[in-house]
């Protein structure tokens, strides 16, 4: 597995990223921050994938695994501190006013229910994590 190969499925499947991204970063410094450590870890462990699951639902096992690791660092580290919403919220022009609802909403949930609701929304369901008998 090359790195060209890996650059290339990054790019194809950037979005997961980005929405992972988004639902558990508030800022655009961890947006940033939490993007670059999804590339980095997904990097290290491109070598281990195996194939046995598609590379869309590897990808968001790693991301969601690296959110949440992130951000239960974030939090031990100190509290959170509320910002103004505009700040807080970052979406990409991109989307619509429905999608923005959507995840304006889907923050407000506990984070491993974000990642539950994301991931029935695109259409993952569990019988890929079944097969590889792994937790999200």
């Amino acid at each position: 597995m090359t790195e060209k190969s890996y650059l290339q499925k990054i790019e194809e499947h950037k979005g997961i990223i980005l929405k992972v991204v988004n639902l558990y970063a508030d800022d655009l410094e961890d947006r940033k921050d939490l993007y670059q450590e999804i590339v980095y870890q997904s990097w290290s462990a491109y070598a281990r994938f195996q194939g046995n699951s598609k590379f869309s639902t590897w990808l968001y096992r790693i991301s969601l695994n690296v959110a949440l690791t992130h951000l239960n660092k974030r939090k031990k580290r100190s509290e959170i501190s509320k910002t103004n919403t505009e700040e807080a919220h970052f979406v990409p022009p991109e989307l619509s006013e429905r999608a923005d609802f959507l995840y304006r909403a889907i923050k407000q949930l506990a984070e491993i229910d974000r990642s539950i609701i994301m991931l029935h929304l695109d259409g993952f369901d569990n019988t890929e994590n079944q097969r590889d008998n792994r937790p999200v």
